[in-house]
């Protein structure tokens, strides 16, 4: 199997040199050297063509956001992968990186000694890394020609029809939407949640994966482009119509059953799915207090997250909508909630927010 071959790009010599350790230890990965600003990490993506790119934000000459400005001109097809300050400041460049192209992003660990931080970080690259492998690798399928057909002699028996999910026909009446989502979550969240109407009926909850204070940078992101208000997600409140709550980084997210209305409820419960948030922590959840009168929404994303919990939706008889496999940046998520037979629709991202509008309503 060909190795993901990747370029690291920072200006500082001491996470040139962790990045290149922390690299090096995924046998899966073939490290083509370095650069220490984006210029020279642009000359350096045309002549080696890697796969992936480590891209730093502050550098001299030219920035992170620059140099993604740049690779969007030239057309590069590079998955980017930015490396983050763990501050307010940091997660809002993120946002932007993101929209801007970015594949993902890691947060520079805050804390710790030195190989605390290292096993910090390739935590958070080996994931990364292997949704690109994987991604590559489905792309290489994909672009093989087709077999040449083969004469037959004896007619072929009629093709049966294609098998269309059911569709849940009967749900409550819906007071609530719950998304689940992760790789590729910024940019899927921005074209579902600003075709939110200000009027929409219901609330909205989502468990996107990411850690403490990019949730929050998330939340503002989208409230900037919605009819809707979008916030992170605080201990104690009571969601609101026509509002969106994005559960915070580094907490599972529940809703309980208060006098006056459902209120959010922040744990330091341990993760799920290597998760904190967890989409099944929520799910599992909103099964026991709304029944069948939710929608469950399951989007981009690596890994299985969300699909114990649509069980339990599903078993209520609550409808779940899934993200198409040609609009995810990773078909993980939906793919295994398809898999495990709890989807009604499966649908293209453009799709969606008219779905959930048309359900609601």
């Amino acid at each position: 199997m060909k190795k993901v071959k990747i370029l690291i790009i920072d200006d500082t010599v001491m996470y040139r040199k962790v990045l290149t350790e922390v690299l090096s230890q995924l046998p899966e990965v073939e490290l083509l050297g370095t650069a220490n600003n984006g210029k020279i990490g642009l000359e350096k993506i045309q002549q080696l063509k890697p796969d992936v790119v480590t891209l730093d934000f502050e550098m001299p000459v030219m920035d992170g956001i620059q140099t993604l400005k740049e690779l969007k001109k030239i057309g590069s097809d590079v998955a980017v992968v930015m490396v983050s300050a763990h501050t307010s400041q940091g997660a809002a460049v993120t946002m932007e990186a993101l929209e801007l192209g970015a594949y993902d992003f890691i947060a520079k660990p805050d804390g710790g000694s030195l190989s605390e931080n290292k096993n910090a970080l390739l935590k958070q690259l080996k994931p990364v890394i292997q949704s690109v492998n994987t991604r590559r690798i489905l792309s290489r399928v994909g672009k093989k020609k087709p077999a040449p057909a083969v004469p037959v002699k004896k007619p072929l028996p009629p093709a049966k029809p294609a098998v269309q999910p059911k569709i849940n026909l009967r749900p409550g009446r819906l007071e609530l939407v719950a998304i689940g989502i992760s790789t590729g979550g910024p940019n899927a969240l921005a074209e579902v949640i600003p075709n939110l109407p200000a009027t929409l009926r219901v609330p909205v909850v989502i468990v996107q994966h990411m850690p403490p204070v990019f949730t929050a940078a998330l939340a503002d992101s989208l409230d900037k482009k919605s009819k809707v208000s979008v916030k992170e997600a605080e201990h104690g409140e009571l969601i609101k119509p026509g509002w969106v709550y994005i559960a915070p980084g580094g907490k599972q997210t529940r809703l309980v059953k208060q006098t006056g209305g459902t209120a959010v409820e922040l744990t330091n419960d341990p993760p799920e799915n290597h998760c904190r948030p967890a989409a099944d922590y929520l799910f599992r959840s909103i099964s026991k207090i709304y029944d069948n009168r939710v929608l469950g929404v399951i989007m981009t994303g690596m890994g299985s997250d969300g699909v114990l919990g649509l069980k339990l939706m599903k078993r209520r008889g609550a409808p779940v909508i899934a993200q198409d496999e040609k609009t995810c940046v990773v078909y993980g998520m939906p793919m295994e909630a398809f898999k495990a037979g709890v989807t009604d629709m499966v649908l293209p991202l453009q799709q969606i927010a008219p779905q959930i509008i048309k359900m609601v309503n």
